[in-house]
């Protein structure tokens, strides 16, 4: 495989997120998550600190939805038939992005909680 110069590499990198965002329904509600819970944190004037804090989380989830998007691909390209092992590695994926998006939330009661309660 040719090697790629850094302009080439974040081109790709951008292309994969794009086919990510297009592809994924959960991607696009996570996205939404994060447009929503940025726009709070602006409504109600949350620190640096939380800023930091919830930055990490928003991008945790994205990620965590990109690996899993990948690997559920990567599965696919190996085999089309029904294969547990395949079933458990998507599953696995899964359960990283669910994982992330319960952090999330606590996170969110962490971060807003004492400005809305």
């Amino acid at each position: 495989m040719k090697r790629k110069n850094l302009k080439e590499s974040f081109s790709c990198a951008l292309v994969g997120f794009v086919l990510v965002l297009n592809s994924e329904r959960n991607m696009k509600i996570h996205l939404a998550a994060a447009f929503l819970a940025t726009a709070l944190g602006f409504i109600l004037g949350i620190s640096r600190v939380e800023w930091g804090l919830l930055c990490i989380t928003i991008f945790m989830v994205l990620t965590a939805e990109t690996a899993n998007t990948a690997l559920e691909k990567a599965v696919d390209l190996v085999t089309a038939e029904y294969h547990p092992l395949a079933r458990s590695a998507k599953n696995a994926a899964a359960g990283a992005v669910l994982l992330s998006a319960i952090n999330a939330i606590i996170m969110a009661f962490i971060i807003f909680g004492r400005y809305l309660f």
